[in-house]
């Protein structure tokens, strides 16, 4: 399997004519998003978690091999602060079924105001099904313990690797065999874009971390810039020796 390269989320309306033809329907927009790229991280589900009806619709308008990512709804995250997760956790899973062989990993994102809660957060990620990948984003600095470390590595899940300003703003911790890469926001002219020496950056410490099963999600959507930077990072990654999924070509011009 490849490093999978894509953006976070696909429903942006500034992506018309970048990714996206004028005119095309925006019900459109996925299946189109996925003749260019092999992944994306559904953001959505993170406000409102979809039916699974929409989870199978999605699943067949993709091609064979293609990876959808799944950020867990924010009433087990943020108001549930994942205190008795074991509900929502399956009423997540029942819905993210309808996606089939193409689910990638769940992501949980902490609040920035939840301080460790090592106990909840062992809970939480023993309530998944086996074989279900889970990716977690704290983002409280009370996280980095040695405690957590080692909890998220018993469970086999992967300390998310988050990005702010071309910056890791948590420890590089490899707790398990595949990695999760979060680009939140460059600080390239014009932003939030990613400068090259970023991109290079972030290529060589996935290169030396993992050989070829991890996950880049670019969230700097504004302006086109996820696509733009998404396809740079892929061709440093290629001429970096790693094997990378699709991304649009050839890169599609600044508006």
């Amino acid at each position: 399997m490849p490093i999978l390269i894509g953006t976070s989320g696909w429903q942006y309306r500034d992506w018309r004519g970048l990714l996206y033809p004028p005119g095309l329907a925006q019900n459109r927009w996925l299946e189109t998003y996925a003749s260019a790229f092999d992944t994306v991280e559904n953001n959505n589900a993170f406000y409102r978690l979809p039916a699974p009806e929409l989870f199978e619709r999605w699943r067949d308008m993709t091609p064979d091999g293609f990876v959808m990512a799944v950020k867990a709804s924010r009433y087990l995250t943020h108001i549930k602060r994942l205190a008795e997760p074991e509900e929502p956790v399956e009423r997540l899973m029942n819905s993210v079924r309808g996606l089939d062989g193409k689910l990638g990993p769940i992501l949980l994102q902490l609040p920035p105001t939840l301080r460790a809660e090592p106990e909840r957060l062992d809970r939480c990620l023993r309530a998944f099904p086996k074989g279900v990948r889970v990716a977690v984003e704290p983002r409280h600095t009370s996280w980095w313990t040695d405690e957590t470390r080692d909890l998220l590595t018993e469970h086999g899940a992967a300390l998310c690797w988050a990005d702010r300003l071309g910056r890791p703003v948590a420890p590089l911790w490899r707790t398990t065999g595949w990695g999760y890469v979060r680009l939140h926001e460059g600080a390239a002219n014009p932003r939030p874009g990613y400068g090259d020496q970023a991109l290079r950056t972030w290529v060589g410490r996935i290169r030396d971390a993992w050989a070829d099963d991890a996950y880049v999600y670019f969230n700097n959507d504004s302006g086109g810039a996820a696509v733009r930077d998404a396809i740079r990072f892929a061709k440093f990654g290629r001429a970096a020796g790693l094997r990378v999924s699709r991304t649009p070509e050839p890169e599609p011009a600044r508006t």
